[in-house]
């Protein structure tokens, strides 16, 4: 029996949200493009020789995300191992994006794999019910990419992430707002979004057991006990919508990050150096793109053993120019620099300000910092027509060799190209491999 108070709403949809999260995304992307693989246990990492992302049918052998390739391969020999295709993937989930719009302009693309979509009002214009349209949009998606995804449909996000991951994979959920109480019910405190394992502690103590618990507290205690963020995370699971759908595209940010894992591992510091470089190259497009310098820069050094070794500094101006973010991350590099294997390398651009904010030095020369703001540009306008990284720091040219050994592989998609494909330039289209007859 349910009694009056244990209900969180009486209303059917006041809102309707839509969460779409991709079931093993990376590993569905593989089977899609190779229809061979399908029904088969898959996982892509090879190019670092650590699990990044497997399939269903990889999960329920044992294999698990984040476990060496050596291992997995012993829990099961028949293992397919592909190199992540992060050009195919994005290709993937841009179509993903497209499809749910055609069903509501209304969508926020919140990562690679997953999205929100505000299906509010369409009733009246597609003459069915929200769980009708949501349906449709997973179907559509299914057919036309070749992926499974799991939907879940309720009155707010925080409510629709939990509902997407209550029937994965390939699951549907929708609950009505007079049925949310049943959910709470079932889902455990780390379930919620935004719950970690610290604030569920901390309110077992405090007789909290499960999402509906948390529901049923009331606001000042939640306030007093997680802040602001337990209360906006208590009214999302009341069925009070606090987290809009943003379609918006993001116009600016605080930091920047790029980070590099190579495999086989590197030993020698100008190779290392060259794949940092690149970083800080690779973090400069994405700064000018949005018309933003770097007041702060940070550089980190990963080893085998997955030891960080960071440093960083305050610039005397701010910057978007990698031949001045260059030098700067070069002796950054000596100072922290010690032999060692490592594996990865990574650069972060913070506090960053619009670029015709720009303060010059008392000292600094005006036509210096004009020619390598031209100098810039022509490089940015080069690679967008011809490719990225097309010019580039010589001190890179060690990082855009092959860096290749037993776990150098590379994606099928940068092998077998199109005609008039280059290794630089290539057609936004996905391609399926279809196996031998």
């Amino acid at each position: 029996m349910v009694y009056p108070q244990q209900f969180i709403s009486l209303l059917s949809f006041p809102t309707a949200i839509v969460h779409i999260d991709c079931d093993a995304f990376f590993a569905s992307v593989e089977q899609a493009i190779h229809p061979e693989y399908k029904g088969k246990p898959v996982v892509t990492g090879a190019e670092r020789g650590i699990i990044a992302a497997a399939s269903y049918e990889a999960k329920a052998l044992g294999v698990k995300r984040g476990i060496h390739l050596s291992e997995a391969r012993r829990i099961c020999p028949s293992l397919i191992v592909m190199p992540t295709d992060y050009e195919t993937c994005s290709l993937f989930s841009k179509r993903m994006f497209d499809i749910m719009r055609r069903f509501t302009p209304e969508v926020e693309e919140y990562s690679i794999d997953e999205g929100f979509a505000d299906l509010k009002g369409l009733r009246r214009l597609y003459r069915k019910p929200y769980e009708a349209i949501a349906r449709d949009m997973k179907d559509t998606i299914d057919r036309e990419l070749g992926i499974t995804v799991s939907i879940g449909l309720s009155l707010s996000k925080g409510l629709a992430k939990l509902c997407s991951k209550f029937r994965k994979p390939n699951g549907f959920t929708a609950v009505r707002g007079y049925h949310i109480h049943i959910l709470l019910e079932r889902t455990p405190l780390q379930g919620i979004w935004g719950i970690g394992a610290n604030s569920a502690a901390l309110l077992t103590k405090h007789g909290v057991k499960n999402a509906l618990d948390y529901a049923h507290l009331e606001e000042p205690f939640v306030r007093k006990l997680l802040g602001k963020l337990g209360v906006e995370i208590w009214n999302e699971l009341n069925g009070r919508s606090v987290y809009p759908v943003d379609p918006a595209e993001k116009q600016t940010y605080q930091t920047i990050t790029k980070f590099k894992t190579f495999s086989p591992t590197v030993r020698d510091p100008g190779v290392l150096k060259a794949f940092l470089l690149r970083n800080i190259e690779s973090a400069c497009i994405k700064v000018r793109r949005y018309h933003l310098a770097a007041s702060k820069v940070y550089i980190t050094l990963r080893t085998q053993t997955f030891k960080h070794l960071s440093i960083g500094t305050e610039l005397n101006r701010a910057s978007a120019s990698p031949l001045e973010l260059a030098r700067i991350a070069d002796r950054l590099f000596e100072l922290i620099f010690k032999p060692d294997e490592y594996r990865a390398t990574g650069v972060v651009l913070s506090d960053l300000i619009p670029d015709d904010q720009i303060q010059m030095g008392l000292f600094e020369s005006p036509l210096e910092i004009a020619r390598i703001e031209k100098m810039s540009a022509v490089i940015d306008e080069t690679n967008r027509k011809y490719g990225k990284h097309t010019i580039h720091l010589a001190s890179t040219l060690a990082a855009g060799c092959q860096h290749a050994g037993k776990r150098g592989k590379v994606t099928q998609r940068k092998v077998d190209l199109f005609p008039g494909e280059t290794a630089r330039q290539r057609l936004q289209y996905p391609r399926v491999f279809m196996p031998e007859l």
